[in-house]
């Protein structure tokens, strides 16, 4: 039987992190995965650049039943420290709107900064590796890991499996089988930072716009994002929706200003004072296609002859457009999974379970989400390096001979 002092189950952004964090304080690590490369949803994130972290990142900025969760970790491993990181490796990056940092070239340049500090932190992989059983030693021991390959043994064994968006990435929901198996809370899944979709109407109406992007603002449970809209043949999307929808629920509807940099009203009057046409002022801030879409749908010609009431009435259908979507577009489209092992069974410090003695859970498996903009990396980071100074080391007679 194979002894290493930390398993790591997920060769993901917070495995990784947690991995190269665990091997520079001493301790020996193996990291398991089924997939055959580590960081594959690091590979592809925006747009294969990966928004790795933002410049200014808070509590408020995630979405967790505990809201106070995250402040421990978040604090002990700021952006700075990640972005100190990866520029002592010479990553090139950029700074996008709303302080998101981007890869310049290629997200796999920061997998390889990642891997890097793994080999200098002298980590073990193991890939393509299906764990058939894990069981608790006694006296709080540590595990036995069963794998197709044979039989491993730990003193802390790290869940870093993610969430369930990205099925075709191989995600799973192992994690949370883990999570039960030792009794811990789960908190119900959905789709996070994902298109939502329309059906009857609205999903012709989505079709014929698809690919046409709209600067909005979009209210939802009193959370608002200014950023851009596209529709798609199915529904709408584009940081705005993505945003919103880790809010939304089926049933409820999506609030939208579509000129929020417009004082609308005082234009609408001001064209009525100056019997100049809609529809012609309209197409200096939307594509002519969306302004002929929006003219068949809301009428409204001849200011000059509508009534103040009626002028303030379509300025209120220009700021406040309810939509109703259907659905999501589910764990396929989705960038995260909203929901996991509840917070109250872990330690906010350490990442240890409560109910378990040296078993850790970090990353996305635990009910944090962040919104869009590197904050769920972020968290990754965060959360890897301090379970990573946390786990413990086998004791020598613990050690099965």
């Amino acid at each position: 039987m194979q002894e290493f002092d930390v398993i790591i189950i997920g060769a993901g952004a917070s495995g990784l992190m947690c991995a190269a964090t665990a091997g520079y304080q001493g301790k020996s690590v193996l990291v398991l995965d089924h997939a055959p490369k580590a960081g594959a949803k690091i590979r592809i994130s925006g747009g294969g650049k990966c928004n790795f972290t933002n410049t200014e990142v808070v509590a408020n900025n995630y979405i967790c039943q505990n809201p106070h969760f995250v402040k421990s970790a978040l604090a002990r491993f700021t952006p700075q420290d990640f972005i100190d990181l990866v520029e002592r490796h010479g990553l090139i990056y950029e700074e996008r709107e709303l302080g998101k940092l981007f890869c310049l070239n290629k997200a796999s340049d920061l997998i390889q900064i990642l891997r890097t500090e793994c080999d200098w932190a002298k980590v073990t992989f193991q890939f393509k590796t299906f764990i058939q059983s894990i069981k608790a030693r006694k006296n709080n021991a540590g595990f036995c890991v069963m794998t197709e390959q044979g039989a491993l043994q730990c003193k802390s064994l790290v869940i870093a499996t993610g969430g369930l968006s990205f099925p075709k990435l191989k995600a799973s929901s192992f994690g949370y089988e883990i999570a039960s198996q030792f009794e811990l809370k789960i908190l119900p899944n959905l789709p996070g930072l994902v298109n939502l979709i329309f059906d009857n109407k609205w999903l012709d109406f989505c079709y014929g716009l698809s690919g046409i992007s709209l600067a909005v603002k979009v209210c939802i449970q009193e959370k608002t994002f200014q950023e851009s809209m596209l529709f798609t043949h199915k529904g709408i999307s584009g940081p705005a929706i993505l945003q919103a929808s880790n809010y939304w629920r089926k049933g409820n509807p999506l609030t939208i200003n579509l000129l929020p940099k417009l004082d609308v009203l005082t234009e609408l009057q001001r064209l009525k004072s100056q019997n100049k046409p809609l529809q012609k002022w309209l197409l200096f801030f939307w594509p002519k296609k969306f302004v002929k879409a929006w003219i068949n749908l809301y009428p409204f010609e001849d200011l000059a002859n509508q009534s103040n009431e009626s002028i303030e009435s379509y300025a209120h259908q220009l700021t406040h457009w309810q939509l109703y979507p259907s659905d999501t577009a589910g764990y396929d489209k989705a960038e995260v999974t909203l929901g996991g092992v509840g917070t109250n069974e872990i330690s906010s410090k350490t990442f240890e379970s409560h109910k378990q003695p040296n078993l850790y859970f970090i990353g996305e498996v635990l009910d944090v989400t962040g919104q869009l903009g590197g904050y769920n990396f972020q968290w990754a980071w965060a959360s890897g390096v301090a379970c990573g100074l946390a786990v413990k080391e086998l004791d020598s007679h613990e050690v099965i001979e």
